[in-house]
């Protein structure tokens, strides 16, 4: 268990409130409280003081923090909270909501901000429901996600266009990395995506992002987009007319690229297993499920998002809202400790 001291803390943002993010972060708080020493909820504290009674048969108290200059009084075996604006409105558990959602949203610009700032070492964030995210309205409604979210802000501290602030999204567990071309867009679209510049990209960030958390250059395998990677064009002229090109491209300037290799095998192939060396070090897909099917499929209790290009650290859980279950004290916090241990080591790095 990484529990190395932090600098700066960690914030854990609430999610939707009507999801299990709160039940989880109360969760984590009391199954690991080493591992989450040095992090603190930005959200809502009547929120996360109803999630802490689904927690356990002993609620852990909830802290209101006025301020991050207040974590270090904040005694043993407690929640911090910093409360974003004003308090929320209870929602009900498992029900769509424009107000958790746009609660949800600034919570997380917030914390983004902060991080923009230097005050905060990291970001986490509980799941949002992207319906809710809709509903809420400007300027949420613009926002498929946290990665896009994420990005605007960045674009915003940075003054700079979003279209240069390039990220990317990395779903990864112990066994296996993948890393997408494009995100949250149609598969129509998500075909259209597969273009020279986007696939270079991606190479390029996760090259430089997995780079730093390995200490060298990772071994990248990248799928292709047809079946059995166009079978020499008979299939398709993607591979060799364009992710081909843009491997060329990557290569020369340092990466370690291999492929286009058939999607439906080389996940097979950088899957590290019983404790034998993966192949690769990660898989580059051409498209969302291409790449998060084979993460998610080994089981999302282990998974862990992170999105890469960002200049701020940020993970999350690889799992959702789970509306069907919310308030029923059964959700797993699993992922979201994944998710903290792995924002530690990311800052570490």
């Amino acid at each position: 268990m990484n529990t190395t001291a932090l600098t700066k803390p960690i914030a854990i943002t609430l999610g939707d409130a009507a999801g299990i993010g709160p039940e989880i972060i109360a969760k984590a708080y009391r199954l690991q409280p080493e591992l989450l020493r040095g992090c603190f909820v930005w959200g809502d504290v009547a929120t996360m003081r109803r999630a802490a009674a689904l927690a356990g048969a002993v609620p852990y108290p909830v802290a209101q923090i006025g301020g991050l200059q207040e974590m270090a009084d904040v005694p043993p075996h407690c929640i911090p909270v910093l409360q974003e604006g004003e308090p929320l409105v209870p929602v009900a558990w498992g029900q769509v909501s424009a107000v958790a959602g746009a609660f949800a949203g600034h919570c997380v610009m917030a914390a983004a901000r902060a991080a923009m700032r230097g005050e905060i070492a990291a970001l986490v964030t509980a799941p949002l429901h992207k319906e809710a995210l809709s509903a809420a309205g400007t300027p949420f409604h613009q926002f498929p996600g946290h990665t896009e979210m994420l990005q605007a802000v960045a674009a915003e501290h940075l003054g700079l266009p979003v279209a240069q602030v390039p990220v990317r999204m990395m779903l990864a567990n112990d066994e296996l990395r993948t890393v997408l071309v494009s995100i949250h867009v149609s598969l129509r679209d998500a075909i259209t995506a597969v273009s020279y510049d986007n696939v270079l990209q991606t190479l390029l960030i996760t090259h430089a992002s997995l780079g730093k958390l390995l200490g060298r250059a990772p071994r990248m395998a990248v799928a292709g987009l047809n079946p059995h990677a166009g079978e020499g064009g008979l299939f398709g002229h993607e591979e060799l007319d364009i992710i081909a090109p843009a491997m060329a491209a990557a290569a020369a300037q340092g990466c370690q690229v291999s492929g286009p290799w058939a999607p439906d095998t080389v996940f097979m192939r950088a899957r590290k297993r019983f404790g034998q060396e993966a192949e690769f070090d990660v898989v580059i897909a051409m498209y969302h499920d291409q790449g998060l099917i084979p993460v998610k499929y080994l089981g999302v209790e282990k998974g862990v998002n992170v999105t890469l290009g960002l200049p701020l650290v940020r993970t999350s859980p690889d799992h959702g809202t789970a509306f069907d279950i919310a308030g029923s004290g059964r959700a797993d916090p699993s992922s979201l400790l994944e998710a903290i241990r792995m924002a530690r080591a990311l800052v570490a790095n």
